[in-house]
């Protein structure tokens, strides 16, 4: 699991391995991340655009962005949370993302909400 706060924004960020929809022998490995974006600070924001930056075990990265996320711009009041799931296929058995959720606060601030580094990796790849 991966953990970040920024400006009050803790993005969680746990992967799980998708075994029966992966097909190793014809190179894909497919991984769930979950995430929890919770605002533990005091201004309302909004969740405007993503970043994501998905690393695989040859070097190779990919660069994922768009508006919001699943279809959604949440807001966020003090003390509310926001939950969901998707998916990366990888041509590798492991490889990791990292990258930033573009927020805007009521006052028209906009500022990135870090989201940590997090392995993907198929059961038993990593020691």
């Amino acid at each position: 699991m991966s953990e970040a706060t920024t400006r009050g924004i803790r993005v969680e960020v746990r992967p799980d391995y998708l075994e029966h929809q992966s097909d190793p022998r014809s190179g894909l490995w497919m991984f769930a991340y979950h995430v929890r974006i919770l605002n533990d600070g005091a201004d309302t924001v909004q969740l405007v655009s993503r970043h994501w930056i998905i690393t695989d075990a040859t070097g190779r990265v990919e660069e994922v962005r768009g508006p919001g996320v699943v279809g959604e711009q949440p807001v966020l009041k003090p003390g509310q949370s926001f939950d969901y799931t998707s998916g990366c296929p990888l041509p590798t058995p492991m490889g990791t993302m990292h990258g930033a959720y573009q927020m805007v606060t009521q006052k028209g601030e906009r500022f990135d909400a870090e989201i940590a580094p997090f392995t993907l990796a198929e059961p038993y790849t990593v020691n």
